[in-house]
């Protein structure tokens, strides 16, 4: 489906609570279709509602039975909820194993949540490129509360910071200590550090080295919370902490810069991807860019040298951007 009256229909039957609308435009943001600009532009107006919680942490520490707790409980307080869950994505076929879909089916029958899985396709920051369309979709249909499962790929998943209002980071005592978290980055992004799985061995003495960390960081303490997800422990603790960092966010202005933050990276990514995919076809073209390249591979030529010649060469630079026209 292209733009037009198509697209039109589908986005004002989403604003109308139409169940059967939201899926369709999701798999033309995932599928990146030509209507996707027309559909954000669209929808622009609607957008700034809901808050985005992202959960991430190394594989196997539970994300999934975090998310599907905290949907329980916001549900009991009547919140609509939208969730993202990403897996990853097989390098040979590109598929994903989508689990996140059997792991929170008792939440399928609920009208007033939505669930989503996505695949990585190629992401190596934790989240697809096209997440924060999706999100943005889940904003725009109603959802109170969207929460965004990252696929869990150990040290690299630090997209979610771009993509959440805030970020809660799962980790188990058999994930390493706290020395590990802060080698994977994980305490820069962290607004709260659950440690699931409490109830096996190390999950105190990890909680008191998170805390001894934290307590060195300045500004506002990160809370450590021990969980049980599979029981249902202290989850209503998580949902606590959430709820009180939120007001903090709201009160000292972080929320709305940090969603300022975002709206400017999301652009920045997105001009890069666009030039860069229009810059590579106007390449495979132009007989003066392929020689240029021949002579890089055949070692002629050093990549920065040629990088050079091309942004120094307005000729060049003229003819790819004038294009098509």
């Amino acid at each position: 489906m292209g733009t037009g009256q198509g697209v039109i229909e589908l986005v004002e039957r989403m604003l109308a609570s139409d169940t059967l609308a939201l899926p369709r435009l999701i798999s033309l943001v995932e599928g990146e279709s030509e209507a996707v600009a027309d559909i954000m532009r669209r929808i622009g107006p609607h957008t700034g509602r809901a808050y985005c919680i992202g959960v991430t942490g190394p594989p196997g520490t539970g994300k999934s039975t975090v998310v599907d707790k905290l949907t329980a409980i916001m549900r009991e307080k009547e919140l609509s909820v939208g969730i993202v869950a990403v897996d990853p994505s097989s390098p040979f076929s590109g598929g994903a194993l989508l689990g996140d879909r059997i792991r929170m089916q008792q939440h399928y029958l609920d009208s007033g949540v939505f669930i989503r899985s996505m695949a990585t396709r190629g992401s190596h920051g934790g989240l697809p490129v096209t997440v924060q369309g999706v999100i943005k979709l889940l904003d725009a249909s109603g959802r109170d509360v969207i929460l965004v499962e990252t696929v869990g790929v150990g040290q690299t998943e630090l997209d979610v910071v771009n993509a959440a209002d805030i970020v809660i980071v799962v980790l188990t005592p058999e994930s390493g200590d706290a020395i590990q978290a802060m080698k994977a980055g994980l305490f820069e992004i962290a607004d709260i550090f659950a440690i699931n799985k409490a109830d096996r061995e190390g999950a105190s003495r990890m909680k008191a080295e998170l805390e001894a960390f934290v307590a060195m960081k300045p500004g506002e303490p990160i809370p450590v919370v021990l969980t049980q997800a599979h029981r249902g422990i202290a989850i209503d603790e998580l949902y606590e902490e959430l709820e009180r960092r939120r007001r903090i966010q709201e009160e000292n202005g972080e929320l709305e810069r940090r969603r300022r933050q975002r709206r400017r990276e999301e652009f920045l990514e997105m001009l890069q991807r666009k030039v860069r995919t229009r810059f590579l076809d106007f390449a495979e073209k132009d007989g003066q860019l392929k020689d240029l390249a021949e002579r890089v591979v055949a070692g002629e030529l050093d990549p920065y040298s040629a990088c050079a010649q091309v942004l120094d060469d307005r000729q060049w630079l003229g003819k790819w951007l004038t294009q098509g026209e």
